[in-house]
């Protein structure tokens, strides 16, 4: 099977390497899952959510963080869902069009 979406894989703000200093890829459902997670850490969203105690304030936070993750085309309308796991961490859940469901966490 091919793969329709490549991108190089990204861990800890750096590109992954191998054993042989080679770019490793990632495909497909863990590329959408690494691009959404990028959207959100690029949007500034995080830093917000980190700056704000107000738990009303909060939840709006967390409700733009779907609304952004479901911007991406690939990402069902509708799916996209943001726990607190805790002050330190977020769970991010969706449903792709193609490859089903995405699970990932964020530390903040």
């Amino acid at each position: 099977m091919s793969q329709k979406y490549t991108d190089l894989l990204v861990n800890d703000g750096g590109i992954d390497f191998d054993a042989g200093q080679q770019p490793v890829y990632t495909s497909d459902v863990n590329s959408i899952a690494q691009d959404v997670k990028h959207a959100i850490l690029e949007s500034g969203l995080l830093r917000e959510l980190q700056a704000e105690r107000n738990r009303t304030l909060r939840a709006d936070v967390l409700t733009r963080i779907e609304m952004l993750i479901e911007t991406d085309k690939r990402i069902v309308p509708g799916t996209a869902e943001v726990a607190e796991q805790s002050a330190e961490q977020l769970w991010l859940f969706a449903n792709t069009l193609e490859y089903g469901h995405i699970k990932m966490d964020i530390p903040q």
